[in-house]
């Protein structure tokens, strides 16, 4: 289990480092290089659409592999949405500016968003499946934390290489050339992490199914429809939060407030370290008090929070910021600690790959792909203190809240092999 749930941890991190390093140059230099005609606001929430361009996809992609997943296996997955992301990861940072070859850069660079997002709809499907089917059932959500904490992984990957080059660089070379370097470095990371998964074993409860569906998402559609569209309202609060975390307040920092790239990197990155520590421990409260609890502690804590967080933002004071991040990430890493596990408990083997990534990337496009552009629409129109953001935060978390308490609590319910699960 440990040599399995490390490479799972790997490749998702690998993935999620190329998703993210991509926000990150959106939120710092892409709006004047590639929409230079636009206004500075403009600019910013044209790189923040291609941003969203990536979420789009990734439900596509999640029906394209989880067909595979469903039909021919877990493990196939993993190499073919590692090969995807991983290339065009790195022919982001290939793309000429607009000054180069005019309005066929940004074309190209939301071609290119939309491929990355194919490749990481996939991923996460495949890589928590592995984790949690190979899982004994009462430790499993301790084991499939394991692939949630690639994603911090690959932030803080992807951030720490950025705030390296900024801080490092003049804004000039930043600008022409610094911010291509962690794009290019995508394509060792994933020969790294191909290497890495050649040995994974096939998951155990994809071998058990004798009668695969013939068409998944259909099946997912036609018997569990309510079900993916309550975790997609559930898991939008998460997706929001983050983002707005990661994201849109790098932009914020840097634009309105005046802070350093290299000073807001530096808050945001430590909050993600102590968010990734504490996976583990709320994985473990929910094998041992149960799922749903957890998401419906960390859903209300996030909508408890929003006010307070935009206000410590606003101050522009390093510590400030960071305890306001760090109060936003610890809610947010309360739910989706227990995602990997309570997800795929929640349908059968026959569908589970696709529908629960379907419905996890779902709430990505819900959450993950607004929140940039609309908090950064309302920033512009607030004062000093950005109200209206932490308004706005707070009425997803309620969303996602009613949709939390509509699911149903899966532990210690052993996975099921063909039979559907409740709900």
């Amino acid at each position: 289990m440990l040599r399995l749930a490390a490479a799972s941890l790997v490749g998702t991190a690998i993935e999620f480092y190329d998703f993210f390093v991509y926000g990150t140059a959106a939120a710092l230099v892409l709006g004047p290089l590639f929409f230079p005609t636009f206004s500075p606001l403009a600019g910013t929430l044209a790189a923040f659409g291609t941003f969203g361009a990536g979420f789009l996809a990734r439900p596509l992609g999640s029906v394209l592999f989880g067909h595979l997943g469903d039909r021919r296996g877990r493990r196939p997955v993993l190499v073919l949405s590692l090969l995807v992301t991983g290339a065009s990861t790195v022919a982001v940072g290939c793309v000429p500016s607009y000054g180069s070859i005019g309005v066929a850069a940004p074309v190209l660079l939301l071609v290119l968003r939309f491929l990355q997002g194919l490749g990481l709809g996939g991923e996460w499907g495949g890589a928590v499946l592995l984790t949690a089917e190979h899982a004994p059932p009462g430790r499993r959500a301790l084991w499939s934390s394991f692939p949630q904490v690639g994603p911090a992984v690959g932030f803080v990957l992807a951030n720490g290489v950025m705030l390296a080059l900024s801080a490092t660089l003049s804004d000039a070379e930043f600008a022409h050339w610094g911010w291509r370097v962690p794009f290019w470095a995508a394509g060792a990371l994933a020969l790294g992490g191909l290497w890495i998964r050649s040995s994974i074993a096939e998951s155990p409860r994809f071998l058990e199914i004798d009668d695969h569906a013939r068409v998944p998402f259909l099946e997912v559609v036609r018997h569990h429809g309510r079900l993916v569209l309550l975790t997609a309202g559930a898991l939008a609060a998460g997706y929001a939060v983050f983002y707005a975390v990661t994201t849109w307040s790098l932009a914020y920092a840097t634009e309105r407030l005046g802070v350093s790239r290299t000073v807001m990197l530096t808050c945001v990155m430590a909050a993600v370290v102590v968010q990734t520590s504490l996976t583990p421990i709320m994985a473990l409260l929910a094998d041992r008090y149960g799922r749903r609890p957890m998401c419906l502690t960390g859903c209300a804590a996030c909508g408890l929070w929003m006010l307070p967080m935009v206000a410590l933002l606003a101050t522009g004071q390093p510590l400030l910021m960071f305890l306001g991040i760090l109060g936003a990430l610890v809610s947010f890493i309360t739910m989706f600690a227990v995602i990997a596990a309570y997800l795929p408990e929640l349908y059968d083997a026959r569908v589970r790959c696709t529908g629960a990534a379907v419905g996890y990337n779902l709430g990505g496009v819900l959450g993950g792909a607004l929140t940039p552009i609309v908090a950064t629409a309302l920033a512009e129109h607030s004062g000093r203190v950005p109200w209206s953001v932490g308004v706005y935060l707070t009425g997803v978390a309620l969303l996602s809240l009613v949709c939390f308490a509509l699911l149903p609590e899966t532990r210690p319910v052993p996975m099921p092999a063909v039979e559907p699960a409740t709900g």
